[in-house]
Formats: structure tokens, C-alpha cells, sequence
């Protein structure tokens, strides 16, 4: 076992298990918005939007404005908590998430309600890399992933809670109080956090403020371009212009960080195979994850005519194979390589969803939903904590903060990305014929997150 910062001596059973709830509860709240928010759209949407399209448009954005910002930042996140600290980093992103969570709650248009989301993703982006950082500068071998496959189960239950809870809060009260709900938990977990020791603050290193710039200008323009395309045309000026300002401003952003003392992006790190390979994998199973969420819950609320509390609850089968099973995959991929799980989880999680094929606008749940959620379960408890683990254990300790931060940038602008196509995907419009068109892309983006795995991924100390 090691420090919370770096390699010490081995620390107290106490803290370190401390340091597992604090990392938990503060991803927790990160991963909780996003399926309760899911849960919440139609209602969103019925209550701000206009006719098809802009509903469309603006349930994308109520999930995209959270992701842009999160994912054109989290990399700096990485970066301030190696060198301000990451107690310091979360107690900033805690505070924040409950104030943006609040505005959230608020907001008396759709416009002000993206605002706010956008902000949550600020916030949010000071929270994941710290929580990981953490848990891999605490633990070590077969340690780190059992503590890696409690952190990925126990957040997991966020996936679980959220629907649930967002369905029965949207059915009996109001779409607003989701948002609410996250706020109990950053100020509860604030308490903890504060009682965790703190190393001092990394010395001779810089933020790329540059970096991040870039980086947000470029996702927020290719993103807007995308989400706007379904609605007007490849060929407006809008979709055109966003699509190529993104072009530059993300290829600028690359270039600066081969230029840069102390990168956002540090593209050594991509020298490690497992890293590299697992990022890639990464990008693939996320980016099906997020569409996938995205597809299902909208469906059965708005073709199938499910409540918010059933669509929640028709999703729970996939999360508690989630929550029950990753501890124990996470400790045999340490044992045992993560490439073998990281290639049969996302294949079986395809399969999941080609079951849902099946599926009818009447969407018989024990028939139809139910055997294809249960598989994609499976597949997705064998896959995620051997993915985290296996990326995270490449880079060397001090590189903790930002190795997870760009694994989690990866991750979150995968998402946000296939969740832009969704117009194009659909056709600016879902029934049950454009349902099977996005389950299809969804298990094609599994598949191949599996097939990079199987390609690239090799022993925990591959480089």
C-alpha cells in the first residue's frame, strides 16, 4: 500500500479505507446526474422544449452541455489535483456541483437549464480524476483492483439509484427535484473529505490554461455542429462553421501539447500500450454506453409509453450485475490480465442490446427488454473495472491524476460525441424502426471496443 500522494509509507487501514468512500461518493455524484438526468428528459422536454426537433435538440443538449464542459476540462482537473492536491480539488468540485445542481433545479428556461448543466460539468470535472488518483496512489496489486472493483460496483449503485429515483421524483413530483438530489450527497461527502490528510503542492509545474481552451473551444463547436446537423442540414452554415472551427481548435490543441512544458495532455503517456490501447477501447465502449442509456430510456418513455419510474426500473437488471459482479472481476483481472474480460465484456454487452432488436412499440418487458438488459449487465460488470484497472496501472504512480483524468476525458467525450449523432442516427425523429438502427450502432460500438481490446491489450506491465 501506498500514500495518498505518491509512495509512503503504508497507510492506516482507516484512512485508506477512507479514501475508498471519499472517492466513491465523489463519483458517485458525478455518475448519479447523469442517470437521473437520463430518466428526466421527456418530462424536460414536454415542460421547455418546442415541437419535435427542438425537444430533440434540447434534451441532446441538457446531456451534452454537461459533457462539454466536462470532458474540455477534466484533463486540467487532472493536472490541479497533481499539483494543488487532490483534497484541495475536491472539496472545490463538491461545492461547486451543489451550487450548479441547485441552479439546475431553478432554471425557469431551456436555455438557463443548459447554462447550468454546463457549469455542473465544470464542477464534475474536479471530481473523477481526484477519486481515482486516489484509490491508485492508496493501493497497490491485487489490492488496487479489488479497491478499483469496490469503487467501480459502489458507483455503479449511482447507476441504479439514479434511474429509479429520478423516475419516482419525475412521476410524483417534478423534473426539478433530480437535480436537488445530488446535494445531501456533495455536502455530506464535503464533511469526509476534509478529514483526509494533504500532501503539499507540486512543485515547477504549470497549468496549461492554453490547453484547456482550445480544448473547449474545439469540443463545443464539433458538438454543436453535430447535435444542430439532424435539424439543419449538413450543409448550413452553422453545422459547417462548427464542424471546422471544431477541426482547428482541436487539431491546435494538439500541437500545443507537444509544445508544452506541462501539457494537459501528456501524449508520452500513449507510449504505454495498455494506455494507449485501452483508451481506445475506452472511447468505443463509452461512447456505446452513452448512446445506448440515451436510446433505451427515451424509448420506452416516449414510443412505449413507460412512466420515468418504469423506464428506471427497466434498466435495473444491467446495473446490479453491475454493482454485485465488479469486485470480483476487478480482483481477477489483477490476477489474472484484464485482456481476456476487456475482450468478452463488450461482446457480450453487444449481444445485450441485438437481443433488444426483438423489441415492439409495445415493449413487452419480460420478453423484450428484460433478456438483453440481463446480457448487456454481464457484459458490462466483466468489462469496467479490468478496463480502469488495466489503463490506470500502466503509468507510473505520479502520473495517477492526470493517467485517470484522461481516461475519463476520453470516456465522457466518447458519450458526448455518439449522443450529438443522435439527430443523424434517428433521423430527427424515434420510433421503433430508428430504435433498431440505434441499438445496432450501439452494439457495433461495443463489439469493436472488445475486438481493440483483444488487438492491443496485453500484461499488467505492458508498455
Amino acid at each position: 500500500m501506498v500514500g495518498i500522494d505518491g509512495p509512503t509509507t503504508p497507510a492506516p487501514d482507516a484512512v485508506a479505507r477512507r479514501v475508498l468512500l471519499v472517492a466513491i461518493l465523489a463519483t458517485f455524484v458525478a455518475f448519479l446526474d447523469g442517470t437521473v438526468v437520463t430518466v428526466a428528459l421527456p418530462a424536460i422536454g414536454h415542460e421547455l422544449g418546442g415541437d419535435e426537433a427542438a425537444t430533440l435538440g434540447l434534451q441532446q443538449w441538457v446531456v451534452d452541455a454537461y459533457l462539454v464542459t466536462l470532458g474540455a476540462l477534466i484533463l486540467l482537473a487532472g493536472s490541479l489535483s497533481d499539483v494543488h492536491g487532490r483534497r484541495r480539488v475536491l472539496v472545490a468540485g463538491l461545492a461547486g456541483f451543489a451550487a450548479a445542481s441547485a441552479a439546475c433545479a431553478l432554471a425557469p428556461t431551456g436555455a438557463v437549464l443548459v447554462a447550468a448543466r454546463a457549469v455542473q460539468g465544470v464542477a464534475g470535472a474536479l471530481l473523477v480524476p481526484s477519486s481515482l488518483a486516489m484509490i491508485v496512489s492508496t493501493f497497490d496489486g491485487e489490492e488496487q483492483g479489488r479497491a478499483i472493483g469496490r469503487w467501480t460496483a459502489w458507483t455503479g449503485t449511482a447507476v441504479i439509484v439514479g434511474p429509479l429515483a429520478g423516475g419516482l421524483l419525475v412521476d410524483t413530483l417534478s423534473w426539478r427535484f433530480v437535480f436537488w438530489l445530488t446535494v445531501p450527497v456533495c455536502l455530506g461527502t464535503l464533511l469526509l473529505v476534509r478529514a483526509l490528510p494533504e500532501r503539499a503542492p507540486g512543485q515547477g509545474r504549470r497549468l496549461d490554461v492554453r490547453g484547456a481552451v482550445l480544448a473547449a473551444v474545439g469540443l463545443a463547436a464539433t458538438v454543436t455542429a453535430l447535435i444542430e446537423a439532424g435539424r439543419l442540414g449538413w450543409g448550413h452554415p452553422l453545422v459547417v462553421g462548427g464542424l471546422t472551427l471544431g477541426a482547428i481548435g482541436l487539431a491546435a490543441f494538439l500541437l500545443s501539447q507537444r509544445r508544452t512544458a506541462d501539457p494537459m495532455l501528456p501524449l508520452r503517456l500513449f507510449a504505454l500500450r495498455n494506455f494507449a490501447w485501452g483508451n481506445a477501447a475506452t472511447a468505443a465502449i463509452y461512447g456505446a454506453l452513452g448512446f445506448g442509456g440515451f436510446l433505451v430510456t427515451l424509448f420506452l418513455q416516449q414510443v412505449a409509453g413507460y412512466t420515468a419510474t418504469l423506464a428506471g426500473l427497466a434498466q435495473m437488471p444491467a446495473f446490479v450485475a453491475l454493482l454485485t459482479l465488479s469486485g470480483t472481476f476487478g480482483a481477477l483481472a489483477a490476477r489474472f490480465g484484464a485482456r481476456a474480460f476487456m475482450t468478452v465484456g463488450p461482446l457480450l454487452a453487444a449481444a445485450g442490446f441485438l437481443l433488444m432488436l426483438a423489441t415492439d412499440a409495445s415493449a413487452h418487458y419480460w420478453s423484450q427488454v428484460f433478456p438483453g438488459q440481463a446480457v448487456f449487465g454481464l457484459g458490462l460488470a466483466v468489462t469496467v473495472a479490468p478496463l480502469t484497472a488495466a489503463i490506470l496501472g500502466a503509468p507510473p504512480p505520479a502520473d495517477a491524476g492526470i493517467a485517470s483524468a484522461v481516461n475519463n476525458a476520453v470516456a465522457r467525450v466518447a458519450g458526448l460525441v455518439v449522443v450529438a449523432l443522435a439527430g443523424v442516427i434517428l433521423g430527427g425523429a424515434l420510433d421503433v424502426g430508428t430504435f433498431h438502427r440505434g441499438l445496432v450502432v450501439t452494439a457495433a460500438l461495443f463489439a469493436v471496443g472488445g475486438l481493440l481490446s483483444l488487438a492491443g491489450i496485453r500484461g499488467r506491465t505492458a508498455v
